[in-house]
């Protein structure tokens, strides 16, 4: 069997996440919507404990026809990786081409709540990345890891065309694991185009090692709100960007040029939502007039994300219609 690996992109490309607040009927129906609204690329999410992210892919899969589908991100510890791939395999081979798959460490706190954490988060993260890719490849692997045991497995049907298989990360030692183990690397929000050139920096170190995938992707998520008022956009989004503001957000904020300032309200336990100042808002997100927002996909684009996906704030069917209009005038 020739084996055919998918590109995540192969041009610069915008997609959009339906977020895993929303039941899942809710979510098919924003992934039509983001189809037809022209987007690249539509990400559903598995957060503890709404919505399962392979579920939620396979439902979009078989509503949509064109639209690329990622999942970002399955924690490496809540799946055995033979059945991750197994599951992954039945999805790339029913929907050639269209499945990205995502995964990362899983939050700390549901991982304990699940009775999951790893003794070596990064060693899950490694040998997770390194045998999903070769399963998926159509390898036959026996591997005894610190994390991964595997004996002698073989998927009985590997996709002719192999899905990507990216991480989403964010410090410095887990974006190095993620350029030498996965296809590419999925930045969460908020990802602004000093943090993807920084991120690109460490997992550089990783891509280094031998037998790291010769191709590297980026994905980069930021919240989205536009409108023909940059106030009325500036003032939907804050709550979502002072809500992701902590301490493990940090390797985001460090890159910026006002991190000192920022980093010390954290660590004081400020009231971010006074003492956020616009300037940093937007900064942080992708938020502004149509124009403001395709200038900030473009910056991303430029600091080498070749997939930009918004997160929409507000009222969903607005926000996904205003993000395919975001996708069309970025590429012009």
């Amino acid at each position: 069997m020739s084996v055919i690996t998918a590109s995540v992109s192969g041009m610069n490309r915008v997609g959009v996440m339906v977020p895993c607040r929303l039941p899942p009927a809710r979510l098919v129906s924003l992934a039509r919507q983001a189809e037809e609204a022209g987007l690249d690329e539509v990400w559903v999410v598995e957060d503890c404990f709404f919505t399962g992210g392979v579920a939620v892919a396979s439902s979009v899969l078989a509503a949509t026809e064109r639209i690329t589908v990622g999942i970002g991100v399955l924690p490496t510890v809540a799946r055995n990786p033979a059945i991750a791939a197994m599951e992954l395999a039945t999805l790339a081979g029913l929907h050639p081409g269209r499945l990205i798959a995502g995964f990362g460490h899983g939050v700390p706190s549901w991982m304990r709540q699940i009775g999951a954490y790893p003794p070596s988060p990064l060693a899950a993260l490694r040998e997770t990345l390194t045998t999903v890719r070769g399963l998926l490849a159509g390898e036959r692997i026996s591997f005894q890891g610190k994390h991964v045991r595997l004996d002698d497995v073989q998927l009985e049907f590997p996709p002719e065309v192999v899905p990507p298989v990216l991480s989403g990360v964010r410090g410095p030692r887990s974006l190095a694991v993620s350029g030498a183990a996965a296809d590419g690397t999925i930045l969460a929000e908020p990802s602004s185009p000093e943090y993807v050139r920084a991120a690109l920096a460490s997992i550089t170190e990783g891509a280094g090692e031998p037998g790291a995938p010769e191709r590297h992707s980026i994905v980069a998520y930021n919240f989205f709100a536009m409108d023909d008022d940059p106030a009325r956009a500036r003032a939907l989004v804050r709550p979502y960007v002072v809500g992701c503001l902590q301490e493990s957000t940090a390797p985001h904020i460090r890159p910026l040029p006002f991190a000192g300032d920022l980093l010390s309200l954290i660590e004081q336990g400020a009231d971010l939502s006074a003492d956020l100042s616009p300037e940093w808002v937007d900064r942080l997100s992708i938020s502004g007039d149509q124009t403001r927002c395709v200038e900030q996909v473009r910056a991303l684009h430029g600091a080498g994300a070749e997939s930009v996906v918004l997160i929409p704030v507000g009222e969903e069917d607005k926000a996904i219609a205003a993000a395919g209009a975001v996708a069309e005038a970025a590429k012009r």
